[in-house]
C-alpha cells in the first residue's frame, strides 16, 4: 500500500534553478568582488553537480582553478554559499511560483491520508523561503542540505528520510526532476515519478516509473495506480 510521497525541491516543487539560484549565485559573486557570472547555459552544465558549495568548487576546478589555491578557500566557499542563500531567500520573498499541479497534489495527498516528506540537497532556509508556512507544515519529515555527507546521486538522503518515516521504500513513491535525483531515489529502492524541466529535458531517465512535463494531471488515484504497477507483483497473498 502506498503510504508516503517523498519530494525533491529544486526543479520539482518549483522551477527555481534558472531564475532563483542562478541569479542568487551571481549576486553573491558580485558582492564578493569576483568576476564570475553564470549564464543560463553555463548553469545548465554546473547542475550536473548537486549542492551549492559543491557546485562552486566544481566551477572553480573547471574555470577558476587559481581560487582553489587560496589558503582560506574552504571558508571562502562557505561564505559565498551563505551569501547566495540570503540572496535566494530575498528572491523567494518576491515570489517564485510552484510548478503546475504541485500545491493541489500536496493538499489532496494529505487529505487522502498519505504522509509527505522532502529529500533534497538544498538548505532548510531555502525550503522555508520557497514554501508558504501552511504548505511546509504538510511535510512530516525534511531531509535537506548537509543532513547527510553524501549528496545526490548518492542515495543517502532518501535512505535517511525513509528511516525517519519508519517505512520501507516499497511503501513510498519519490518525485524528482533530474537524472541525479532519479539515481539517488532508485539507489534507495524507490519507484520514482519524474517531472522534467528545461534544464533536465535531455537527461537519461531510464528506470523512471513515469516521465511527465509537470504534475498538472496527476491525482492521488493515479499515484496509487503507478505504485501498484511498481510493487503489486511483490505482494504476498
Amino acid at each position: 500500500m502506498l503510504e508516503a510521497l517523498i519530494f525533491d525541491v529544486d526543479g520539482t516543487l518549483a522551477d527555481t534553478e534558472r531564475d532563483g539560484h542562478r541569479p542568487a549565485f551571481n549576486a553573491a559573486f558580485a558582492a564578493a568582488g569576483l568576476p564570475w557570472h553564470w549564464d543560463e547555459s553555463l548553469y545548465g552544465e554546473l547542475l550536473q553537480v548537486t549542492g551549492g558549495k559543491e557546485r562552486i568548487r566544481f566551477f572553480c576546478e573547471r574555470y577558476a582553478p587559481e581560487f582553489l589555491h587560496l589558503a582560506d578557500v574552504e571558508a571562502r566557499i562557505r561564505e559565498l554559499h551563505a551569501a547566495k542563500t540570503q540572496y535566494y531567500v530575498a528572491l523567494c520573498a518576491q515570489g517564485i511560483p510552484l510548478r503546475p499541479g504541485v500545491e493541489p497534489l500536496l493538499r489532496a495527498a494529505r487529505a487522502a491520508g498519505l504522509r509527505l516528506a522532502i529529500a533534497t540537497t538544498t538548505t532548510p532556509e531555502n525550503i522555508s523561503a520557497l514554501l508558504a508556512p501552511d504548505l511546509l507544515a504538510l511535510f512530516e519529515k525534511v531531509g535537506a542540505g548537509d543532513t547527510v555527507p553524501n549528496k545526490k546521486p548518492a542515495p543517502d538522503i532518501y535512505q535517511w528520510v525513509l528511516a525517519q518515516l519508519g517505512l520501507p521504500a516499497s511503501a513510498c513513491l519519490a518525485i524528482e526532476d533530474s537524472a541525479n535525483g532519479l539515481k539517488a531515489s532508485r539507489g534507495a529502492g524507490l519507484a520514482t515519478v519524474v517531472t522534467r524541466t528545461a534544464y533536465t529535458d535531455d537527461h537519461d531517465f531510464s528506470g523512471a516509473l513515469a516521465l511527465l512535463p509537470d504534475l498538472g494531471e496527476v491525482t492521488v488515484a493515479l499515484l496509487r495506480h503507478w505504485h501498484e504497477t511498481a510493487y503489486g507483483s511483490d505482494k504476498k497473498s
